[in-house]
């Protein structure tokens, strides 16, 4: 495993962008015989060692699915839960993240989270905002519906004010709307769990990504795997709707 790091690090095709659906930590808690919360704090520490590895081997963009917007209903007391765990996170890893170049960003609607993780998150966000490593993205209260809403919403008033003209909207225009307007595309969208579906995540933007379904719960899935599905997006052949080599 060693040798495949190093292959890893020094690939020139090492995906820029990956982003990661994590799913699966109810049924790992129910699998141990423990509360649903013991999932969430599993998953947490996952968080972790997948950011150290994802940091190590190169990657340079990091989206982890963290609270989407239909998360808000699920029992109170486990969102209590959910809502705790950013601060819980950054207060013991943040140190570390600084240590290793690591920026903390994030998409989603803030402002609807309680004050604690808003400055829990924020204070991340501020405190690594120099930082040029792996730019570790949290989409918290996100939803890909709803962001298309908010974008939409907001071309509509810059052509009403002539700010923009319908002439010029393109795809390009349409990305500058998105919360993700800095962030290019991800190249690998990886949903742990069993689940295949992307559940409202970067619709627009994962419009030509890889997709790759595990049958892995959150909090097992280890640094290994996620090397051995690098692997597999680099054998695949991306054409983007054109034709590969043979085919011409």
């Amino acid at each position: 495993m060693l040798g495949r790091k190093k292959e890893l690090k020094t690939a020139k095709d090492l995906p820029l962008h990956i982003a990661m659906i994590m799913d699966g930590n109810g049924r790992y808690a129910q699998l141990k015989r423990r509360p649903r919360v013991h999932g969430h704090y599993e998953g947490m520490q996952n968080v972790k060692r997948i950011t150290r590895h994802a940091s190590d081997i190169g990657i340079k963009y990091l989206t982890l699915y963290a609270f989407s917007t239909e998360n808000w209903s699920r029992p109170s007391s486990e969102v209590s839960y959910l809502m705790k765990l950013p601060g819980d996170f950054l207060g013991t890893f943040l140190p570390e993240l600084i240590e290793k170049n690591v920026k903390v960003t994030t998409i989603g609607n803030l402002e609807d989270l309680p004050k604690h993780t808003i400055k829990a998150v924020m204070k991340a966000v501020d405190d690594t905002k120099d930082n040029t490593g792996l730019n570790l993205i949290f989409a918290l209260n996100y939803g890909g519906r709803d962001e298309l809403v908010q974008a939409f919403k907001a071309m509509h008033e810059d052509l009403d004010s002539g700010r923009l003209s319908l002439e010029s909207v393109d795809d390009a225009t349409i990305d500058r709307y998105l919360m993700t307007t800095s962030i290019p595309d991800p190249e690998m969208i990886i949903r742990t769990s069993g689940e295949y579906r992307l559940s409202n995540f970067l619709l627009w933007q994962s419009s030509y990504s890889e997709l790759f379904f595990t049958e892995t719960l959150w909090p097992d899935f280890a640094a290994e795997e996620l090397d051995d599905l690098i692997e597999q997006y680099r054998r695949r052949d991306r054409r983007f709707g054109g034709l590969n080599n043979k085919e011409v």
